[in-house]
């Protein structure tokens, strides 16, 4: 069995039989059953047989497999190797909402093959979502079939993919930052309560500090914890000594 994924937090399976062509299952394609495949999810059959037809065309030494989703793939694997990757085909799902964002980040937690997404979204926030969520790899479908079969390559050998286009683009952001970006990040009262937390500060002298109730300084806290994707004081605190700049 395919133990190294579970596959709880993921959307429910739905059954798609195997067909066969010329005496072998068409789910597999490619090089050898003794090569790793590069494992497809995408719950479109038309869309992900496709995908899979013209990779293994176009590189007929990788392996390809495809499946409507990881339990589907756990139930007709029928001894096929471990895949070396997996590419999941989000269409134009978007990662800002939490059910598909959630889905990616616990395929991620929960393996430690390479995750790849295609996506038909190229905005840059969607690609910084996914890295954060854990992928190793952020496809585009704009781009072209060689550049699609070269991301996943890189992907596969251990590499991170993303659009050289968006990192230009990430690169003109960062140039535009004025000299204290967190100023953008948080309100006027965030950024005072971060200040605070920076230098290691208690909630209630945070809050005799700034004139402010105590359980609105909580209320501060949790917030800037959430957008600095922080889980308790010690990990807020360092995450803003690389975002406040020392005075």
């Amino acid at each position: 069995m395919f133990d190294v994924l579970d596959d709880a937090n993921l959307a429910p399976s739905t059954t798609y039989p195997i067909l066969v062509a010329h005496g072998k299952d068409e789910n597999f394609i490619g090089a050898g059953p003794s090569r790793r495949p590069l494992l497809i999810i995408d719950g479109r059959a038309l869309e992900r047989q496709c995908l899979a037809m013209s990779i293994s065309s176009y590189k007929k030494e990788m392996a390809v497999v495809s499946c409507g989703s990881i339990t589907d793939w756990e139930t007709q694997r029928n001894g096929q190797p471990i895949p070396a990757a997996i590419l999941v085909n989000i269409g134009e799902q978007q990662l800002t909402v939490p059910a598909v964002a959630e889905e990616i980040r616990s395929l991620c937690e929960t393996t430690s093959l390479p995750i790849i997404l295609l996506a038909d979204s190229d905005d840059i926030a969607q690609i910084i979502s996914a890295l954060e969520c854990g992928v190793k790899g952020y496809i585009p479908t704009s781009v072209s079939l060689d550049v699609c079969v070269e991301a996943i390559s890189l992907s596969m050998a251990g590499g991170i993919f993303v659009p050289a286009n968006s990192l230009l683009a990430m690169r003109g952001i960062l140039a535009r930052q004025p000299e204290r970006p967190a100023a953008a990040f948080f309100t006027d009262r965030q950024l005072a309560v971060a200040e605070a937390l920076r230098r290691g500060k208690a909630n209630k002298i945070i809050a005799y500090e700034l004139n402010m109730q105590e359980s609105t300084v909580k209320v501060h806290v949790r917030n800037i914890m959430k957008k600095v994707k922080a889980s308790n004081r010690t990990e807020v605190a360092y995450k803003l000594m690389e975002l406040l700049p020392p005075n």
